[in-house]
Order: structure tokens, then C-alpha cells, then sequence
């Protein structure tokens, strides 16, 4: 429906934007990696994807067309809507998720928010032969990814349960590791929430 918007980003959160194009707001939600090339007050483009449903129309914007074209192969697979989508773009880079499904490791692909056993199955399967675009590596070897995801242990769940709540919001597994290895050194107990708070204020730089 709509291919792309270029304009003024006027409003800038973690996993939302508003572009000024022409006097017009756009509402455009976005994902960490696109977050991270965005400005307020500068001019922007986004490739955009339109989600048409009963209650509701919702752009979804990328800053790179790579991402853009990995979120439509996604939204291709059973079960992942653009929520879901966009949440995995957020937590993973396309060739680091294109190696992990080449590779059939199930085992990287439940670790992103949004993605069950048997999501991370649909996505081998239905993926493996659509995903191009990205290289193993000049020696063929594909990276561990497990690294990606090897955060502190707070307590029992707590990490677990934060880390896929703040990316939901767009974080990704780099930019929340140094915070939540920071909030495993304070002193006291940890709950899911209080993780979230501090890990909110640490990135918002407050």
C-alpha cells in the first residue's frame, strides 16, 4: 500500500516513531536496529509494510531494505504475525537468523521474543530454501549464536522473562547484555519488573 515514507521524525520511542511527511504524522512502529539510525528532528525514510485488520492499520517501518525484505519472509511463516516479526528483527541481524536456520539450530531460535519450539520448527522448514541473502562467511563457518543471548542470571526466570518483555520493545540482545549484567550487580533481589525499570532508565540514559 504504501512503499516508503521520507520525512522529519517528530517523535522517537523504542518501538515507535512519528514521521512528519508533508504535515502529515505517521505513526510507524519499528524495531531496535532501525531505532538506533533514527534521529529526532532529522529527515528519515522508511520502507514501510501496511497491516490491514478489522480494528486497526498499522505501518511497520525498516530502516534498511534487507530488514524490510526479511520481515515480509517472516510474515510468510504460520503462525508469525508483524508483531511477532518485528520483534525477531529487533533481537537478531538477517544474516546471523538466515545462519541459524541454514544451520536448523531450533535452539537460537526460541530464544528470540516471540518464538515457540514449534515457531522456530515452521521457520527451518518453511525458510530454509527462501533465505539468500545472506553468506555464511568466507571459511563456510557459521558463528555461534548462542553468545547473542548469554545473559546474566539474575534468578530463576527473571532475565528470561525482561529480556523478552524489553524486546518486545524493540531492545536487542546487544544493547540489553551490559544493562542486565550492570542490574545483576546491585545489591537486593530481583524481580521481572524492577529489572524492567532499570533497564528502561539505564537505556534511556537517565
Amino acid at each position: 500500500m504504501i512503499g516508503f515514507l521520507r520525512g522529519r521524525v517528530a517523535y522517537l520511542l523504542a518501538d515507535v516513531c512519528l514521521l512528519d511527511v508533508n504535515g502529515v504524522g505517521y505513526r510507524v512502529f519499528i524495531a531496535g536496529n532501525t531505532h538506533n539510525q533514527l534521529k529526532l528532528g532529522q529527515e528519515a525514510m522508511l520502507f514501510t509494510h501496511t497491516s490491514v485488520r478489522e480494528d486497526a492499520i498499522q505501518l511497520y517501518g525498516f530502516y534498511s531494505q534487507e530488514e524490510y525484505d526479511l520481515f515480509q519472509l517472516l510474515l510468510t511463516v504460520s503462525g508469525i504475525g508483524p508483531k511477532v516479526a518485528l520483534g525477531i528483527i529487533g533481537a537478531i541481524t538477517p544474516a546471523r537468523l538466515c545462519q541459524a536456520i541454514q544451520k536448523k539450530q531450533a535452539s537460537v531460535l526460541v530464544k528470540l521474543p516471540g518464538v515457540g519450539k514449534k515457531s522456530a520448527e515452521r521457520m527451518i522448514v518453511e525458510l530454509k530454501d527462501k533465505l539468500h541473502f545472506a553468506d555464511a562467511g568466507d571459511d563456510g563457518q557459521v558463528e555461534d549464536l548462542s553468545d547473542l543471548f548469554a545473559l546474566p542470571e539474575i534468578g530463576e526466570g527473571v532475565v528470561a522473562e525482561a529480556a523478552a518483555a524489553l524486546q518486545s520493545l524493540g531492545y536487542n540482545a546487544q544493547q540489553l547484555a551490559p544493562v542486565l549484567e550492570k542490574c545483576s550487580r546491585l545489591k537486593g533481589e530481583q524481580d521481572v519488573q524492577s529489572v524492567i525499570k532499570f533497564a528502561l532508565k539505564e537505556l534511556s540514559g537517565r
